[in-house]
């Protein structure tokens, strides 16, 4: 690695670089509630110390997608006390910035606002905790941009084809080229990778002699087989990658021996995991570019709580415990309880050096029990350092080893056998769960309609993003794209037949990636435009007006009128009478909800359909699963029947003769009810 000497000069670069702040995290948390904003402070502090240019973001500035008040107050507090001010910026932006920011609604860096005075630019990508979402795609790194505080890049709204187009910036005769790619889908962005669908653009003008920066906030380390991007896809002319979402920290540049570049990867400012990543000492980097040499100096964080973890195998100790001994599980007890002061002590002993350490410590023992051992009670230990330890309810981990051999028993090892905690060491995703289980489930209850991988990002949409429409959404569009295409297959109103169709179609969908995400992209729209319209629905309305309008729709006082039980909800009634496609007379929501009469209505008035139940929204997954009803395409033919109210006559009941073809979608119909069943007997806990 080329290096520079630190002396400031007008052609260095000094750049602050963190990433994965996390503000927000455990906010309630009585003891550790403070932690994530008093780190923030110090890094701007840090930032303000050192004159630097500009402060360079990772990504995951926030914990939560939607961040409190108190979260957003915090940061907002924070950044106008440590980067407003008069001190001039002394770097140009020499890219179109129009390209640069093209989502913001001003399209240019923060310092060059003549309505701002800004004295320490930020420049952040958004992580995968922060990301935008909802119907207008906005995160809260976009509140901040357009309060004129941070300014946000890397963004790429394309799912198809990813341009980079980098930040051109230029003090003296130093020029940087910053990259930036806020998190995207590890699986999705691997994929792009391997067709060649992300480009990064490069300077027309002196290619060469541009410092090119690039940020990221992927998986480094490979949690499965694309679920992770390798350094190798990152092109060959990249000087320096900051590497995000990786919580530990290894902010020493380290080069890859195959392209050439230096990865840093900062890790976290905060301990959000309780494992051996975390445990390793805070740092934030001062990077100085000069030309194309640069030099990276490790500033430690003092305001970090500190975070101590050790191991123990009780079958390594023999002369200390023997299963069969009555007494054992007190000798155990004991025997943590000394390990647990050791480390108290080596936390005290760590903080006399510095006291804007918190004064709690965190402490972890994990306690491989293999071996014919019983755990004791973790409460009851725990109750011992309420006082003293930070995190009491977590010192304790118990845990067994798992040999993993390997299938082929030719290849087996026996000296080679893994022993790994059982919650240690792996990443548990929610779409991982779902294919996890329905792929091991019993066949009765496996997916015969849609696929594993849809179901999987539906319910991540659901849990991470709530979109509560997200799993209906996604049912009823793959549902109805199955009976486009059986119908135009023109298959036999046959179970079989139509079963080997519906198996066939499925199979060819789970080998089409794309044509499958695109699936999840337009049934995710669905969901968020529904939950765009509730709202609109809701703040234009009052309960009295919702009131008024439904006994209107009711047909005012009438006792012939439908019933006037009136629904305080807010849901849409997707669940609504679809009956004859010519009749307007619907009112959307049924009668509770209606919207006033159109002219079509008043003229067929003596038909009015029966009141349909309003799904609830706050719905469960379990719910989510047990709400839907398959629904008759809109373009489908009319194949059921329909129960019509004629106010000027007797309830009378009209059935509409199926044809064949119609035979052919009573039978998918029934198929989904059936599936809808399977679905029901699924129960994620997450």
């Amino acid at each position: 690695m080329s290096t520079i000497n630190s002396q400031d000069d007008e052609d260095t670069f000094k750049i602050l670089i963190a990433t994965d702040i996390h503000l927000g995290y455990l906010e309630k948390d009585p003891v550790r509630g403070n932690d994530t904003f008093v780190t923030f402070n110090e890094i701007l502090e840090q930032a303000q110390k050192n004159e630097v240019d500009f402060v360079l973001l990772g990504g995951d500035l926030f914990h939560e997608n939607k961040p409190s008040r108190k979260t957003v107050h915090s940061c907002l507090e924070s950044l106008r006390k440590y980067c407003m001010g008069d001190r001039p910026v002394h770097f140009e932006i020499l890219s179109d910035q129009a390209v640069n920011f093209h989502f913001s609604k001003f399209p240019w860096v923060n310092y060059q606002d003549g309505n701002l005075n800004i004295s320490i630019p930020i420049f952040s990508i958004h992580g995968n905790h922060d990301d935008p979402t909802g119907a207008d795609a906005l995160c809260a790194l976009d509140i901040l941009s357009c309060a004129g505080l941070l300014n946000h890049f890397g963004r790429s709204t394309s799912v198809e084809k990813i341009d980079i187009s980098p930040v051109l910036l230029r003090k003296g005769r130093t020029k940087i080229a910053l990259y930036g790619l806020g998190a995207i889908p590890d699986e999705r962005l691997y994929r792009m990778f391997v067709n060649k669908q992300v480009t990064m653009l490069r300077p027309k003008e002196d290619e060469d002699s541009w410092f090119n920066l690039f940020v990221i906030h992927q998986n480094r380390s490979k949690h499965g087989a694309t679920n992770y991007i390798p350094e190798q896809f990152l092109d060959d002319f990249i000087n320096l990658v900051v590497w995000g979402h990786e919580h530990e920290c290894k902010i020493a540049p380290t080069q890859n021996e195959q392209q050439r570049f230096y990865v840093s990867q900062p890790g976290s400012s905060v301990v959000t995991s309780l494992s051996p990543g975390e445990a390793v000492k805070k740092h934030i980097g001062l990077l100085h570019v000069k030309g194309k040499k640069m030099k990276m100096q490790k500033i430690p964080l003092e305001t970090v709580r500190s975070f101590h973890m050790e191991d123990v195998v009780l079958a390594d100790h023999p002369d200390l415990f023997n299963p069969d001994n009555p007494k054992v599980t007190q000798a155990i007890q004991a025997f943590c309880m000394e390990k647990v002061e050791m480390m108290l002590d080596n936390a005290e002993r760590e903080r006399l050096g510095n006291p804007r350490q918190p004064e709690k410590p965190l402490i972890r023992l994990r306690v491989d029990y293999t071996g014919g051992f019983e755990p004791f009670s973790v409460h009851r230990f725990s109750q011992k350092y309420v006082d003293r330890i930070a995190n009491p309810k977590d010192i304790i981990h118990f845990f067994r080893h798992r040999e993993q051999k390997e299938k082929n028993d030719s290849d087996l090892n026996f000296g080679k056998l893994v022993s790994r905690p059982a919650s240690e060491g792996m990443t548990l995703r929610v779409e991982d769960l779902v294919k996890q289980y329905f792929q091991t489930a019993e066949k009765k209850v496996q997916l015969s309609l849609l696929t594993e991988r849809g179901m999987g990002e539906a319910v991540q949409e659901f849990v991470d993003k709530e979109e509560k429409d997200a799993i209906e959404e996604l049912v009823k569009f793959q549902l109805e794209k199955t009976q486009r295409f059986l119908k135009e297959r023109r298959t036999d109103a046959e179970e079989e037949k139509i079963d080997e169709e519906v198996r066939r179609f499925r199979e060819s969908r789970r080998k089409n990636t794309e044509e499958e995400d695109e699936e999840v992209r337009e049934a995710m729209t669905r969901a968020r435009a529904h939950r765009s319209e509730d709202a609109i629905l809701a703040s234009a309305s009052s309960d009295e007006e919702l009131m008024d309008m439904g006994m209107k729709v009711a047909g005012g006082d009438s006792d012939d009128s439908l019933p006037s039980t009136r629904s305080r909800g807010r849901g849409r009634a997707r669940g609504r009478a679809r009956g004859a496609r010519g009749q307007n007379s619907t009112a959307r929501g049924s009668s509770q909800r209606g919207r006033g009469n159109t002219s079509q209505e008043s003229a067929t008035s003596s038909r009015t359909y029966k009141p349909v139940s309003v799904p609830a929204k706050n719905m469960s997954i379990a719910d989510a699963f047990r709400s839907l009803k398959p629904q008759p395409s809109w373009n489908s033919s009319k194949s059921y029947s329909e129960d019509i109210i004629d106010v000027d006559s007797d309830l009378e009941e009209i059935s509409v003769v199926p044809s064949k073809v119609n035979q052919r979608m009573n039978l998918t119909h029934s198929r989904a009810l059936q599936h809808q069943e399977e679905l029901n007997d699924f129960r994620l806990t997450i």
